[in-house]
Formats: structure tokens, C-alpha cells, sequence
């Protein structure tokens, strides 16, 4: 079914269920999960400017996935890890393309019915037009 599932990141409360529902999801196609977070590049600078800082974010965000998975001790499912400095909806989608994804797993906001206007340049609509892929917003 799903061999290589796409799980971006951005450290929020609800990433333990997107994760949940791809650990599962891999379980049952014997396939498996790569972890993705993308730190968003300062505007108008290389990454040479900023090394020192873009480099002890990276460090967090392995430490915020080494943690996220932690509790996923006995599972069977392969799971790697990559960081990336970049634009976010570019980096996610070109990962999922260059890698053959088959599922992307990402959280996304509940649309508030008073304002249905509202939230349509966020970073899931973003991936969810952009993607070659299908995917599965978790709200």
C-alpha cells in the first residue's frame, strides 16, 4: 500500500498523532516513515551567513525527533531522521519527490466555518496542491 511515508515536522502537540497514524499505516504496508523538518531560511541570506544559528537548530530538532520517537521502542518500522534548511513548502515537497514518497502524513489547522476565507496560505494547503503524492491532513 504505502511503502515510504512522508512525515513533516514542526514540533507541535499534534505531530505525536500524525506520527501515530504513519507508524501504523507503515506497519500494515511494510513500509516505512521518514521524519522531515525544515528550518526556515532567513530571507535575503545564504547559510553561510548564519551557520553557527542554523546549526544549533538542527541540533534541537534531532533532539525534538529522537524524543518524538522514544516512545516507539518496539515497533518494526524503519524510521529515519533529516534536516533541512530551506523554503518549507519547497523542501517538503522536492523531499517527497526525489525520494519516491508515496503518503504524506502532516498536520493541519481545523477551518474555522465563520471564516472559511481564512487559512489558505498555510504550509499543508501549500504541500496539498503542490505534492505529486497523496496526503493525509491530521486536524
Amino acid at each position: 500500500m504505502f511503502e515510504h511515508i512522508l512525515v513533516p515536522l514542526d514540533f507541535s502537540e499534534r505531530n505525536k498523532q500524525a506520527l501515530d497514524i504513519a507508524v501504523k499505516l507503515a506497519q500494515v504496508g511494510h513500509g516505512r516513515v521518514c521524519l522531515l523538518h525544515v528550518i526556515k531560511q532567513i530571507a535575503g541570506s545564504s547559510f553561510d551567513e548564519f551557520a553557527d544559528f542554523y546549526e544549533k537548530l538542527e541540533g534541537e530538532a534531532q533532539e525534538k525527533m529522537e524524543a518524538l520517537i522514544a516512545h516507539l521502542q518496539n515497533i518494526d518500522v524503519p524510521i529515519t531522521m533529516q534536516i533541512l534548511v530551506g523554503h518549507r513548502v519547497q523542501e517538503i515537497v522536492n523531499v517527497a519527490a526525489e525520494q519516491q514518497v508515496d503518503l504524506i502524513i502532516m498536520n493541519s489547522h481545523k477551518v474555522d466555518l465563520q471564516n472559511p476565507d481564512e487559512g489558505w496560505g498555510t504550509i499543508s494547503y501549500k504541500v496539498g496542491v503542490l505534492a505529486q503524492c497523496p496526503i493525509l491532513l491530521v486536524k
